[in-house]
């Protein structure tokens, strides 16, 4: 027998990726819409991003150093954990309940569920319902473009969200189409430049740390059926509106909460895209992407036991 060969479980073969350098991409994917959100909002939009971002990783150290477990601070999940929280809430919001928000995605969503890769549900995207929830004022306060760095003044300008409007059916006070792509209306950091944050879905396609399926047939999904229901110029608007490409491509692809299979990952994005129309159409709510991608985020154990294929000679 060869005396160097080594036994060894699997996986035999590696991609050379890491947890670390995944988060990384991610992270460098979001940093045009993070400028985008800097232009449009100011320094405030960069103070609440900080904010969050510190506050995640700042739980996470914490809560691992009470429980004596291994510090997974450096693998940059916190921070990027943070980065999308911020994204999903207005420039206007009190830093106090940003820290709020943080402590729900580490701490209740992540960390009691195990730690990275062991949560059921998207962390910031859980995080935003929860504070939507606890905080309806503030979750829905938003500002005119230009006014973010004057939050303590007492003439703010507020404006409703292009997606407010297209829910009241207030078309004619819509932004043109331009506009919408390149962000320049009132709300959530995530609701500002669809064309940054394209920039950095061609980033994560090239760097191959997502597929296309699940942004693909969770947009294509909210652009058929609001199209049937008003119209292709009707369903236009509601892609271009509120926080459908932030979902798609950064939450929504989240390894750990979307199915494995490319079957599976069709289904998922499907029933996200259905969920958000059924909401932002016949619901209480403007917007439906944080509960399609929640609602899905549910199910995708039962899909991935549903389209996993059975290997050869194996059992049902």
């Amino acid at each position: 027998m060869n005396s160097n060969m080594i036994v060894s479980p699997a996986p035999h073969i590696h991609s050379g990726s890491s947890t670390n350098r995944i988060m990384l991409d991610v992270i460098i994917a979001l940093i045009p819409a993070f400028l985008a959100a800097f232009y449009i909002f100011g320094m405030r939009a960069v103070l609440l991003t900080g904010v969050c971002a510190a506050s995640c990783v700042l739980f996470e150290f914490l809560y691992e150093i009470l429980l004596k477990r291994k510090n997974t601070v450096k693998d940059l999940s916190a921070v990027l954990t943070g980065i999308i929280l911020a994204f999903n809430l207005p420039v206007t919001i009190p830093i106090w309940q940003a820290v709020f928000g943080s402590f729900i995605a580490i701490i209740l969503v992540k960390q009691l569920f195990g730690g990275i890769g062991k949560n059921i549900a998207n962390p910031a995207v859980t995080a935003r319902i929860i504070m939507f929830l606890a905080f309806p004022l503030t979750m829905t306060t938003w500002i005119a473009v230009g006014e973010a760095d004057c939050i303590c003044c007492t003439d703010i300008i507020t404006a409703a969200t292009p997606l407010a409007h297209l829910f009241r059916g207030e078309i004619d006070q819509l932004p043109n189409k331009l506009e919408l792509f390149l962000g320049f209306h009132g709300g959530c950091i995530k609701e500002t430049s669809i064309f940054a944050l394209l920039i950095g879905f061609i980033y994560l396609l090239a760097r191959k740390v997502i597929t296309p399926i699940i942004p693909v047939t969770f947009i294509g999904t909210v652009f058929a059926l609001t199209a049937i229901s008003g119209g292709i110029d009707f369903g236009i608007l509601h892609i271009l509106s509120g926080g459908l490409f932030l979902g798609a491509v950064f939450c929504a692809t989240d390894y750990v909460t979307s199915p494995i299979t490319n079957k599976g990952r069709i289904i998922f994005g499907i029933g996200c895209g259905l969920v958000t129309v059924i909401i932002r159409l016949y619901g209480s709510f403007p917007e439906g992407v944080s509960f399609g991608i929640l609602f899905m985020n549910m199910h995708v154990p039962y899909i991935n036991k549903l389209t996993l294929k059975k290997a050869l000679g194996g059992k049902k």
